[in-house]
């Protein structure tokens, strides 16, 4: 394990498969103690015994962070466990498609609440913990949070055009206390937000997408959380876009 994180505790949602399992074995292995949080439990305790087996510590917690006391419960339990945390990374989030004249509002309604009320629910509850020694809260969004593009994707994007949102303005309200917020836009990351789309059709495109030829992994993308966390305490990257450098017009 490395040393550049040592002695910090970090705590990253979704950390069962994709952007956040790469987060949490990028943080590990820049010597930071890890809280794995997600709702498949097994993966978890998998990437738990990977972490340990390569010198590290991590906490394998089961949590529903679109339930607000599950999430403050997983914070609340990383910090006794470990003794504090540093950096919150929120890394859970899904994709689904539905326009507003007649998509399902139980859809629309479910994208909100991971990938934008999970984000609120464990950054509230963090705050008092990162206040006590600084740290940094890293959120995880995308370019559809910069721009939407067309109508099928519209609950994805506008969920994360709020996560920009709620970024900056939690970012003006910590930063005196020594907290940095960093909100970071992946282009196309070769990860598993397809599974879920009902869509058959869309969620092939979406497949196609993520998968082509010079998409990102999630690793490229851990290493820019790590960098991110990594600065001096007078530094704040407060939002960071990355794309894949090939054909960086469509990707």
């Amino acid at each position: 394990m490395g040393e550049i994180l040592n002695g910090k505790t970090a705590l990253v949602t979704g950390a069962s498969s994709g952007i956040g399992r790469a987060a949490a074995v990028a943080l590990a292995a820049a010597g930071a103690q890890v809280a794995l949080v997600a709702r498949r439990v097994e993966r978890l305790r998998d990437l738990a015994g990977e972490i340990e087996a390569g010198g590290g510590k991590a906490l394998a917690r089961a949590a529903d962070v679109t339930d607000e006391h599950d999430a403050a419960a997983a914070v609340e339990d990383t910090v006794g466990h470990f003794g504090g945390l540093d950096i919150l990374v929120n890394a859970a989030g899904m994709t689904q498609v539905g326009k507003v004249e007649n998509g399902d509002l139980a859809d629309w309604r479910y994208v909100f609440e991971l990938n934008f009320w999970s984000a609120f629910y464990t950054s509230r509850a963090a705050i008092p913990a990162l206040k006590a020694g600084g740290g940094d809260i890293v959120n995880i969004s995308s370019t559809a949070g910069r721009r939407a593009v067309g109508a099928t994707f519209g609950p994805y994007a506008a969920s994360k055009f709020a996560l920009t949102a709620f970024n900056e303005s939690l970012r003006a309200e910590v930063t005196l206390a020594g907290i940095r917020v960093c909100i970071i836009e992946p282009g196309a990351t070769a990860t598993e937000i397809h599974e879920h789309i009902k869509d058959e059709k869309v969620r092939e495109f979406t497949r196609n997408h993520v998968e082509k030829d010079g998409a990102m992994q999630p690793e490229d993308v851990a290493a820019a959380i790590v960098f991110a966390v990594s600065l001096p305490p007078r530094v704040n990257i407060s939002q960071l876009v990355i794309r894949p450098s090939v054909d960086a017009r469509v990707l």
